[in-house]
């Protein structure tokens, strides 16, 4: 079903979202763009004449009843958003009553869904290894039925908008969506938005396509990689993998960040671009500092002839120029990860060059996609947001998506 096609009218709406804003230590709201995110379809809901029963998580409080991670703390945040009074629901299993009394027009926010272990589906406390550990699973994964049943219970649609939780199978993103037919099951605006995204990235794709994989792991984006090597026609690496690549070649890199588990795994990349005809742009030159911090002393050095004492925070000129032209008329990029340590003012040199040459790009019509919270916070610092094409609300969701996995969320929803 197409939400802008289902009658709302008279009905009661459990809507997924995505509430897991950061907060300060007085549980203020530090930035509230996931919140934002998901007012379009909770407006839309209530001006069709519906009620909405709201459910997010927040944190990781592994089952635990947490007041840290209360979705009582924005409860009044999101009905200023929604320009509507929230009611709340202290126990999001315990919320039947509530949600029967709700009136078009009406809202409830049920407390944080991971106060359960059900939400999540995992045993916890038992270690893998722990010969129970296998009754444990299949019990747990009978008692997310029947939490996910409960929650289905309050409403009589379903609308799945939380694509940052679209990868897991829980019982609230996915589960859920088996105790509605059909016809009441649908994706929010921002899924369908995140969704439609991923597929013009990988499906529609308008060359030259470059992709962009900065951060630190080789090993927490080689799925990605690989799946990028068959579709993209140039791929740059930066931020800490640059040294993982040099270290690959025998470079010397000091104390900059490594996996020397993974240097093998750094040639074999590179020999399948080659083999694949990708034009791969790693880091020549670095910006380094005598310490982790932003008041280092800096000095440059190429990227595999770092001398002890020093590491690399961020790309050099050299490289920055490299980048900036390996972006330049591309007609589809894909940005995840910084170039460097972008969060250090003296060293966001070469985040921002690759920012400045994304939005660039995109004036000159290319389509642009950020993905990932580090990306989106450097183009937030950089005042790019509005010079981008679109802004994935949704980390490890949108990895998976590019690495062509099945969503669970979306799968449960589409079939």
């Amino acid at each position: 079903m197409n939400i802008k096609d289902y009658n709302f009218q008279g009905k009661r709406a459990i809507v997924r979202v995505d509430f897991n804003v950061p907060l300060d230590e007085n549980g203020n709201i530090t930035d509230d763009t996931r919140i934002q995110g998901a007012m379009p379809t909770l407006r839309h809901i209530l001006e069709k004449g519906g009620a909405l029963i709201i459910m997010s998580h927040m944190g990781k409080p592994k089952g635990k009843v947490n007041p840290k991670m209360s979705l009582g703390q924005i409860k009044d945040a999101v009905s200023q958003a929604l320009g509507a009074p929230v009611a709340f629901a202290p126990d999001c299993a315990k919320a039947a009553d509530q949600a029967a009394a709700l009136k078009p027009g009406e809202a409830l926010l049920l407390e944080n869904l991971r106060f359960y272990a059900e939400e999540e589906g995992k045993p916890m406390g038992i270690d893998k290894t722990d010969p129970a550990y296998d009754a444990a699973k299949k019990e747990m994964k009978q008692r997310q039925k029947e939490f996910a049943k409960t929650l289905a219970s309050y409403a009589d649609c379903y609308v799945m908008d939380a694509f940052g939780t679209a990868h897991r199978k829980h019982a609230s993103t996915a589960v859920i969506a088996d105790y509605f037919s059909q016809d009441d099951k649908m994706l929010g605006f921002l899924m369908e938005k995140e969704v439609q995204a991923v597929e013009n990235v990988l499906n529609n794709i308008k060359r030259p396509f470059v992709a962009i994989m900065g951060g630190s792991k080789v090993s927490s984006k080689i799925g990605i990689i690989e799946n990028l090597l068959g579709k993209v026609d140039k791929l740059i690496l930066c931020g800490g993998m640059t040294y993982t690549f040099a270290k690959a070649h025998g470079g010397e890199i000091g104390g900059s960040i490594v996996e020397l588990d993974k240097l093998d795994v750094a040639l074999s990349v590179e020999e399948l671009a080659k083999k694949n005809g990708v034009e791969l742009v790693l880091g020549t030159d670095s910006i380094c500092g005598d310490s982790f911090s932003n008041d280092a002393q800096q000095r440059i050095y190429p990227s595999n002839a770092i001398p002890e004492g020093w590491e690399g925070l961020d790309a050099g000129p050299e490289t920055q120029k490299a980048f900036v032209n390996a972006i330049k008329g591309a007609k589809t990029i894909l940005w995840n990860g910084p170039a460097g340590v972008f969060e250090f003012d003296n060293f966001c040199a070469g985040s921002r060059a690759v920012g400045e040459a994304v939005a660039e790009a995109t004036k000159e019509g290319a389509f642009s996609l950020i993905g990932g919270g580090d990306s989106v916070a450097c183009v937030k610092k950089f005042g790019l947001t509005d010079k981008v094409s679109y802004i994935s609300t949704g980390g490890g969701a949108l990895l998976e998506a590019i690495e062509g996995k099945v969503l669970p969320g979306v799968a449960a929803i589409k079939g």
